[in-house]
């Protein structure tokens, strides 16, 4: 069979955004959003460990029984967390440090395990890997943006470039995090309904052009 590596870019990142679409992986979202560059760090370091444990478990799917499956995803994910771990503290310190609790805490991000879950063990090892990478971008896409758009409200910075003195402070506070959220999720919902009623528009007006010309040849 072959694999439809257009559809699992699209799912990964628009359809099946994990963020937007499927609201996992809320915890960092929320705590780590403040600052642009956060949100790049926790991305990248997520669809790191996304596309390594669902290779791995891809190539093992047919070797690891199914009774003991959940803990050797969370084994496999959980040795690629702790490699991101090292490799950052050591080249990345403040990167490191910004991020705390949270890195290790990808051991238990549901869009890893869900994927492992649902699609790594199901297919084949290069469609694992693309599943992996582009809801890997998708994650680090929303956070980024998410991330940029309360440092520009919040701290008046971008990239911890300073813009201006004016600051909503309301934004880098955790009930901004979850305003900021609610909006994002409501312009994701709302963009993708005008894009399906627009497809639906399209598909009956063909539908009716065929239809009549059928007619009028009778």
């Amino acid at each position: 069979m072959k694999t439809n590596f257009k559809k699992i870019a699209v799912d990964g990142v628009v359809k099946q955004n994990p963020t937007l679409k499927l609201v996992l992986g809320t915890c960092p979202t929320l705590a780590l959003t403040t600052l642009a560059m956060n949100g790049i760090g926790m991305g990248l370091a997520v669809t790191f460990v996304l596309i390594c444990s669902n290779v791995l478990v891809s190539l093992l799917r047919k070797a690891i029984p199914s009774q003991v499956r959940i803990p050797a995803f969370v084994l496999i994910i959980a040795t690629f967390v702790t490699i991101v771990r090292l490799v950052l503290e050591k080249f990345m310190p403040d990167l490191y440090d910004s991020l705390g609790l949270y890195l290790p805490l990808i051991v238990v991000n549901c869009v890893i395990l869900a994927r492992a879950e649902s699609f790594a063990s199901k297919n084949p090892v290069l469609a694992s890997a693309a599943d992996g990478l582009f809801m890997g971008l998708g994650f680090t896409v929303a956070l980024t943006l998410m991330g940029a758009v309360r440092e520009i409200l919040g701290a008046g910075a971008i990239f911890g470039v300073k813009l201006w003195d004016f600051q909503i402070a309301f934004f880098a506070s955790s009930a901004g995090a979850f305003f900021t959220y609610a909006i994002f999720i409501a312009i994701f919902c709302l963009i993708e309904n005008i894009i399906s009623k627009n497809k639906k528009r399209k598909e009956f007006a063909l539908a009716t052009a065929y239809t009549s010309s059928n007619t009028e040849v009778k």
